[in-house]
């Protein structure tokens, strides 16, 4: 695939940040040294070959995510990677995010456990690699935005390497713009991509970035083709429809949910402010009937 120099200022492209475009972006016939290059960058060696697998992990229950649209590939060693943007921000209760890293942690175990055991000796299992590319903060008090994790020992060895988790925070971005091209990393230049490439106020920079990786060049040219097709985008909008009528939904059930909360605690200063009356006029009854007794007998 021959390198496009430039993308128009104009162009209107699609953002590889929604998880459908992502995984249509890397799946594409055309992409395979793109995602060689991508998986090389997530697990940190030189990779040769990558398969995809079709094999999505099955939905237990009827309100899980139904389509996962991630991208699951093997090297040409056998070790599994699942590569998958995360767009959706999801409403967090108790511990920051302890919902999401408990997902991932799931489906990682699960998807290393899917390897065939059967005759196969534990010291010979592959490794298991999870890499996400989270539009939103996940761990919003570090300022780095590349974070990996694996099996360690309490003073910090490495116990296996076995399962590896990597999570990209695609929101801390923004001190990078001004960082001269040919010094970024080859994870910052990707991670600019796949945030920016459809902001128009960052064109230069992206242009710039696709003159220095070829893969990235290669991508570009694939999400102009992915932009052009009015089926991708009506996909697109109808579930960024969906996706605002169920939070406003939610939203609308939060306010019904405060008014009728208010409408309760009315209810039981009402009642309790009518108790304490029916109390007081008890007692006036009792005193008034007192008295009258008393003035009876002094009478």
């Amino acid at each position: 695939m021959k390198k496009i120099q430039f993308i128009e200022k104009d162009a209107d492209l699609l953002p590889p940040y929604d998880d459908r475009i992502f995984k249509a972006l890397l799946t594409h016939p055309d992409a395979k040294q793109v995602l060689i290059d991508i998986v090389s960058t997530v697990i940190e060696r030189p990779v040769i070959d990558v398969q995809i697998r079709n094999i999505e992990l099955p939905v237990m229950d009827i309100e899980e995510k139904s389509e996962r649209f991630d991208v699951n590939c093997t090297v040409e060693n056998g070790d599994q990677v699942d590569v998958e943007m995360h767009c959706e921000e999801r409403v967090n209760i108790g511990e920051i995010n302890r919902s999401f890293i408990n997902k991932y942690i799931y489906y990682l175990a699960d998807l290393h456990s899917s390897q065939k055991s059967k005759g196969i000796k534990y010291k010979d299992l592959v490794r298991t690699y999870q890499a996400t590319f989270s539009v939103h903060p996940v761990f919003p008090y570090c300022n780095d935005f590349i974070h990996r994790f694996s099996l360690r020992k309490q003073n910090g060895e490495q116990l296996s390497d076995q399962i590896n988790m990597v999570i990209i925070e695609l929101n801390k971005l923004n001190d990078l713009l001004t960082k001269p091209v040919n010094n970024m990393t080859s994870f910052e230049m990707w991670s600019i991509f796949f945030k920016f490439a459809p902001d128009i106020e960052q064109r230069n920079l992206i242009n710039d970035i696709i003159n220095s990786k070829e893969e990235i060049g290669m991508a570009a040219t694939l999400l102009r083709e992915i932009s052009k097709d009015e089926h991708e985008r009506a996909r697109l909008r109808s579930r960024r429809m969906y996706e605002t009528d169920r939070e406003s939904d939610r939203l609308t059930s939060e306010e019904i949910g405060e008014i009728r909360g208010e409408i309760r605690g009315i209810e039981k200063g009402e009642k309790r402010e009518r108790e304490r009356w029916q109390v007081i006029d008890a007692e006036n009854k009792a005193e008034i009937a007192r008295l009258k007794a008393e003035l009876e007998k002094r009478q």
